[in-house]
């Protein structure tokens, strides 16, 4: 953090103008007063953070408790650890006379209680972003900082009345965020919290409910404004929080993931899960990219993903034929309506591995009432049948207990189960779809794998019920012989003692809730609200994998569909409300912040060349670079070249699997260079990316991840 002491501007000589201190002295000194509140905030938190580890675990929701509280406490002071006095990003001046107003990546006051930053996110800062000469929001005028190492190396004013010139702003032609977007990249996406521009705010802070499809083309800041619109929503919306769902943010591949990871806890939120479609499934790590187009197309389907329903279905079938079940009291019969009764208590919705125990003590209630012997002990009974081989046996051959995978694996390898599972298919497809049982999963099989596993549930489900039981009861005939001895040591049967006698308050003294519970699968949901981004690539069948993980149907969506590779016929609406995403709102990002306009002037025509009607973004800023055409030799030159003369910054060079990686260099497919930036591009044999749809939009999308120069190499 930076020393109260040291002065916090610092700027070059060719902004001397700048550091008048007619224009900075005020902010010198809020600024050495935030300093001071966040190291008090640093040492207290850290305090608090001590204690709070070296007390006792507790059991049960005090021990929850404790542990919720050192993840905030940690959050908050990983943040304020993590920016220091950067955690400061301008401030506004409201009215003539009146104190600025700083906001902040979060809220900060000091031991007094005075408010020294408003967070980013709340309502008062909300004008630091949407204001424009346009509609001003009540500013007079907007500062933005520049940070570098903790000073401030740079700012910008922007005057909305006449009133803002009064001394209190340094003018140029330049604002902070189009000066922001010649900065080099590096291997880490930074945020751009400071110059988020109106249009974007205003999708950010949008309201949660329903759908919210965000599209644009390259270099809009439709990632920025995604990320930042998790940050925000966890932030503002109480239906969004900690014990509710929560936020799941997706993205198209891990290197993306790579790329956005600083992201979000530098905007104060840690709690967002990130994750590609392929994480959803276990499965998915290993799955290849299905070889075949037309089968790929088949899967791809909702309809398909339907088949699972029957496929489960006929394993739930009750058998037709009665059996005997012998006790040492008496034979009772399980009749073919017994066994239909018993199939027939399960509760809607539960999964089929779970339900195979209520149709059990379903089954054993039936039996137990057959017998109706008062001299027989219903408990005892209910033991002697839970424990009757035959009758077990034949539950397994009725209600079998199924994994994912082996289901799944069934359709695509026995032709009459697919033809019975899903009847559309003609035999041409049947045929089409078989494999080995062996085989390696596809991608294409995931979506079918992941409603097999939700409609069949746990496997071990039972077996832990069991578990947990027997140690609920273990625990509870511990505490019976602790209350027992209580009893007995009592001499005058009054008191709490005698109270122990009741069953209610015996069972009390169990604490369940510091047994060990299943361990739960984090990306199983059900979420609040779910952010995809590159949201154009998703199959029916993997929107339908999301869609279950949100009930809510609480939805960002972010794409653009002329970088879709496979084609995007029709619009967002009719796209999302195959999925059942129904209240759909639609807004778009037009500017390209971000590519130059000498590369955008060469990848236009590429994308046009297939769909005329695409929107193309208009870019704003111009780099001086031409795009530069040479030959596949000249690659290790050009990089080296390029390394020599910028020392900082990155390069990318696509096609070229061969070329190795090195600090500041990637080397990627088209496909991974989705959502990613850098400042030199090399395509490397562009021509070689494929025909059609996909070849020429992985060429425009590669294309369009430089932020300085492209530079094209063909093999010719």
């Amino acid at each position: 953090m930076t020393p109260v002491t040291t002065p916090v501007f610092d700027l070059p000589d060719h902004l001397a103008d700048k550091a008048d201190p007619a224009l900075v002295a005020a902010d010198e000194q809020h600024l050495a007063a935030v300093a001071r509140a966040l190291a008090e905030q640093v040492a207290d938190l850290s305090d608090r953070l001590d204690v709070l580890r070296r007390s006792p675990g507790g059991k049960g929701r005090g021990a929850l408790d404790r542990d919720l509280e050192i993840h905030r406490l940690s959050g908050r002071l990983r943040v304020l650890r993590r920016f220091g006095l950067d955690v400061c990003l301008g401030r506004m001046v409201l009215a003539a006379g009146s104190e600025p107003v700083y906001v902040g990546r979060l809220g900060l006051s000091d031991g007094s209680g005075r408010r020294l930053l408003v967070d980013w996110r709340s309502p008062a800062a909300e004008p630091f972003f949407a204001a424009t000469h346009a509609s001003p929001m009540g500013l007079l005028s907007r500062r933005r900082y520049r940070w570098t190492r903790g000073r401030v190396s740079d700012y910008w004013d922007e005057v909305f009345t006449a009133d803002g010139l009064q001394g209190h702003a340094a003018l140029d032609d330049q604002s902070a965020f189009i000066a922001s977007l010649g900065s080099t990249r590096s291997a880490r996406m930074r945020d751009v919290l400071s110059t988020i521009q109106a249009d974007q705010d205003a999708i950010i802070r949008a309201g949660s409910r329903g759908t919210l499809v965000v599209e644009g083309g390259p270099g809009t800041g439709k990632t920025v404004v995604a990320l930042h619109r998790a940050a925000y929503l966890l932030y503002s919306d109480p239906r969004l929080g900690p014990g509710r769902g929560g936020v799941l943010f997706v993205g198209p591949h891990q290197p993306y993931l790579s790329y956005v990871a600083d992201v979000l806890p530098g905007l104060g939120e840690e709690g967002v899960l990130t994750c590609t479609v392929r994480d959803l499934v276990p499965e998915g790590a290993a799955a290849q990219p299905e070889a075949d187009p037309e089968v790929a197309r088949l899967k791809a389907s909702a309809e398909m993903v339907r088949a699972v329903e029957p496929a489960v279905a006929l394993y739930e079938e009750p058998p037709t034929e009665g059996m005997t079940v012998e006790t040492p009291w008496a034979d009772l019969w399980v009749s073919p309506a017994d066994w239909a009764e018993a199939f027939g208590s399960v509760e809607p919705g539960t999964p089929h591995n779970e339900a195979r125990d209520q149709v059990w003590e379903a089954l054993l209630d039936l039996l137990v009432d057959q017998l109706n012997d008062e001299e027989v002990p219903a408990e005892l009974l209910r033991r002697t049948l839970a424990r009757d081989v035959g009758l077990a046996r034949a539950l397994d051959r009725a209600w079998p207990v199924l994994e994912a995978p082996e289901l799944v694996a069934d359709l695509w390898s026995v032709p009459a189960y697919l033809r019975r599972c899903a009847p559309w298919l003609d035999p041409d497809d049947v045929r089409r779809l078989q494999r080995e049982e062996t085989s390696p999963w596809t991608v294409s099989d995931l979506p079918l794998l992941d409603a097999a596993r939700q409609r069949l549930g746990d496997p071990q489900a039972s077996r832990r019920r069991r578990r947990r039981e027997a140690e609920v009861a273990a625990q509870r005939e511990y505490m019976d012989r602790v209350v027992d001895d209580l009893i007995a040591a009592d001499d005058d049967g009054e008191g709490l003692v005698t109270a122990l006698r009741q069953r209610d308050l015996r069972d009390a003294l169990v604490d369940e809730g510091a047994l060990p519970p299943a361990d739960p699968d984090l990306l199983a949901g059900p979420f609040s609200h779910v952010v995809v981004d590159e949201a154009q690539e998703l199959t029916d069948a993997e929107w339908q994998m999301l869609v279950r993980r949100c009930p809510s149907r609480s939805f960002t969506v972010v794409g653009d569909r002329a970088q879709a590779r496979h084609g995007f016929p029709g619009s967002w609406s009719d796209r999302l409300a195959r999925v059942g995403l129904d209240r759909v709102e639609l807004t778009s990002l037009s500017i390209n912040y971000r590519t130059p306009q000498e590369v955008m002037a060469e990848a236009e025509p590429v994308i046009r060349s297939v769909l005329p009607q695409a929107a193309v973004p208009r870019s704003v800023r111009s780099s001086g670079l031409p795009v530069v055409h040479a030959g596949t030799a000249d690659l290790a030159g050009i990089v080296d070249g390029w390394l020599a003369a910028h020392h900082e910054g990155t390069v990318c060079v696509v096609g070229d699997p061969s070329f190795p990686p090195r600090p500041r260099v990637r080397s990627l497919s088209p496909e991974q260079v989705k959502g990613l930036e850098f400042d030199l591009v090399v395509l490397v044999a562009p021509e070689r990316f494929g025909t059609g749809v996909a070849g020429t939009v992985d060429r425009y999308v590669a294309m369009t991840r430089a932020t300085r120069q492209l530079v094209v190499l063909s093999a010719a």
